[in-house]
């Protein structure tokens, strides 16, 4: 699941009518007032999160956290099984994920971690949100789309067409309206906003209830998995939070570069090599390009060593407390189970609001 990130801002001059508008003054208005934003974001619970989640959305929720904005982590337990029949292990995947996110400096007394599953309220909104669109509407979303095209044919569940239908419904129900997302999900907030507004259209005219969410361009880096292709649980191509020091200089040992001897920053023609380059300058907090000279005419085994030194210096205190949570699951689940109230809390004022609406309070 694309992680989102979701605001509410509190006045009507805010409220463009284009995805995107003013992200400056959105990003100037997190940072004079922060207490007034509402975040949403969240992850599939499908195996540990790794480098790219960390640098492309968990240090910006702590960041998000820590200027003072509400913070709502999503665990989207029920969009493993759009996909997967084997459930297993989703347990453990679960409390993964909690333990990621307070690993990196997600705080518990600050924000609220919670699994779709546990928040009857936000999935029952699915109900009149599906019925505001046609079939045609969200077979063209392009996420429903990509997955027919890669089954090669066979049948897709009704849960994964409905998917983008899902995500609205993740987004509205704490009634947030800004997605800080990348680009390839636009699509989903567009289909989000439409929701929005015909609901607005047909059961409160006079006053709009939900406000139509808007796009924040996400400031994810662009990480590359180690074969050189996009970073991914499932490619087994990306390092976890939770590997080892050895595990991940194996890792790096067997990422993909190139033949030439000397080394340097070039996104376009070495794209390999960069991101490796990336990876070692978010981890010092320098330029990529001025890691690349020190480096020079040392080569890929060269590249690799600093790379492995800089990834396993960074992540040695994350990957300590990840130990310890770990070692802790009553406290994991503790922490989940305080989340999932204040999720449903929130999601079940918003149905309420909804039934009223609908002329369904009988």
């Amino acid at each position: 699941m694309p992680a989102l990130v979701t605001t509410q801002p509190s006045t009507s001059q805010d409220r463009g009518d284009q995805p995107g508008q003013g992200t400056g003054t959105l990003e100037t208005r997190l940072r004079d007032r922060p207490g007034s934003f509402r975040v949403l974001t969240g992850d599939r619970p499908t195996g540990p999160l790794h480098l790219g989640h960390y640098f492309g959305t968990l240090q910006n929720r702590v960041r998000l956290q820590d200027a003072g904005v509400d913070v709502l982590v999503l665990v989207a337990d029920y969009q493993v099984i759009t996909d997967r029949t084997t459930m297993a292990g989703l347990p453990a995947d679960v409390l993964g994920l909690v333990a990621d996110n307070l690993a990196v400096g997600v705080d518990p007394a600050r924000s609220a971690i919670f699994a779709h599953s546990q928040v009857a309220a936000l999935n029952q909104l699915m109900l009149p949100f599906l019925s505001l669109l046609s079939v045609a509407e969200v077979g063209r979303n392009p996420t429903v789309k990509e997955e027919f095209a890669s089954s090669g044919g066979a049948a897709m569940s009704a849960l994964m067409f409905t998917y983008p239908v899902h995500q609205a419904a993740d987004i509205l129900s704490c009634r947030a309206n800004l997605v800080p997302v990348g680009r390839d999900q636009n699509p989903h907030v567009e289909l989000t906003r439409t929701i929005a507004r015909r609901f607005n259209e047909r059961y409160s005219p006079r006053q709009p209830f939900f406000q139509p969410p808007h796009v924040l361009p996400g400031a994810a880096s662009l990480l590359l998995g180690l074969d050189g292709t996009k970073m991914s649980k499932s490619r087994g191509n990306a390092i976890a939070l939770s590997a080892s020091a050895d595990e991940t200089a194996r890792l790096i040992r067997g990422a993909r570069t190139d033949a030439e001897r000397r080394i340097s920053y070039d996104p376009q023609t070495r794209p390999e090599v960069s991101s490796l380059l990336l990876l070692a300058g978010l981890c010092l907090d320098r330029e990529p390009a001025t890691v690349a000279a020190e480096i020079g005419d040392g080569g890929s085994a060269r590249l690799k060593a600093v790379v492995t030194e800089a990834v396993n210096e960074h992540l040695r205190p994350v990957r300590a407390r990840r130990r310890e949570l770990a070692a802790d699951p009553a406290y994991l689940r503790t922490v989940l189970h305080r989340g999932n109230q204040r999720a449903a809390a929130l999601a079940e004022d918003t149905l309420d609001q909804v039934r009223r609406l609908m002329s369904m309070t009988y």
